[in-house]
């Protein structure tokens, strides 16, 4: 099996509460500024799952005052992005290739990403590019799910 990411491997170092939690986030931010846009906080990520969530502050209202729909866009790639850093080892590469959205009730709460993959992943099974898809629950404050995302990643070999 290969190393893991220097992004997992980085998450891992630090502690386990709200600082390495807040301090992860902000590296991520650093790292891909436009995620910054929604505020993200890394709650948990390992290998075949992550959670990120996002306040619901002014910067993501849209103008009906609910959260907009390209942010909660913007939260599903973060959770898919370090879903895949967690359970992508160094011997392959990832990259988004495709997002299909539904917008199921208006978010009115914080949002949280729930990231996981559709079907287990097998990295030692993947010897060619192929599309590895990822379900992305994104959930209110009362837990309802308000936006669902399919992101379909293309992996391969590095």
């Amino acid at each position: 099996m290969a190393a893991e990411s220097p992004t997992y491997a980085l998450r891992k170092r630090l502690p386990a509460n709200r600082l390495g939690n807040a301090l992860f986030s902000l590296g991520m931010v650093a790292r891909v500024p436009y995620f910054g846009t929604v505020l993200p906080m890394v709650q948990e990520m390992r290998p075949g799952y992550c959670r990120v969530s996002s306040p619901n502050w002014f910067g993501v209202h849209n103008h009906l005052g609910t959260f907009h729909a390209i942010a909660a866009c913007n939260l599903a790639e973060a959770a898919m992005g370090m879903l895949m850093e967690a359970s992508t080892p160094t011997s392959h590469r990832w990259i988004p290739k495709a997002m299909n959205v539904q917008y199921l009730a208006k978010a009115t709460t914080r949002l949280t990403a729930h990231a996981e993959p559709a079907r287990p992943l097998d990295f030692d099974a993947i010897d060619e590019g192929t599309d590895v898809a990822i379900s992305v629950r994104i959930c209110d404050a009362s837990g309802t799910e308000v936006v669902h995302a399919d992101i379909t990643t293309w992996v391969s070999p590095a």
